[in-house]
């Protein structure tokens, strides 16, 4: 009985969190709509960031397999043994190696769309990514 209300206040939880999340995200727009809706790029600099956003959507992608094959692999561990095996253990330093992987490769994308920008967008663009970086601590 405690392990159904505690897996009932922890999907509460989690459900809270998670619609909070959204809503804030629904009234940010995102790093991409702000670069090309709100810093009035040029032709050129449209094009080369097309050509970045191209291949990081290749690389994410990739990325974003390895996480979903570290969490298959986790939850086969877990079914297993329904412990901290070490199988549960190496699933999940698979994980965050993934998860850490896709984080790098997203602030160097961030970084190679900064070389892209005027010095005025990219006091702009410096602005936007530092308040990204605070404002979703929970």
């Amino acid at each position: 009985m405690l392990t159904l209300v505690l897996a009932a206040l922890a999907a509460a939880g989690g459900t809270w969190v998670g619609a909070r999340y959204i809503l804030e995200q629904r009234q940010t727009p995102s790093l991409h709509e702000f670069v090309h809706h709100e810093l009035a790029l040029s032709s050129e600099q449209e094009r080369r960031l097309g050509a970045l956003e191209q291949d990081f959507a290749v690389r994410r992608r990739a990325r974003e397999a390895e996480l979903r094959a570290a969490n298959a692999e986790l939850a086969a561990a877990i079914q297993a043994r329904h412990e901290y095996s070490p199988e549960v253990k190496a699933a999940v330093e698979r994980f965050h190696h993934a998860m850490g992987e896709l984080q790098k490769e997203t602030i160097l994308h961030v970084l190679e769309m900064r070389k892209v920008l005027t010095p005025e967008q990219a006091v702009k663009f410096d602005r936007r990514i530092a308040e990204a970086l605070t404002d979703q601590a929970l």
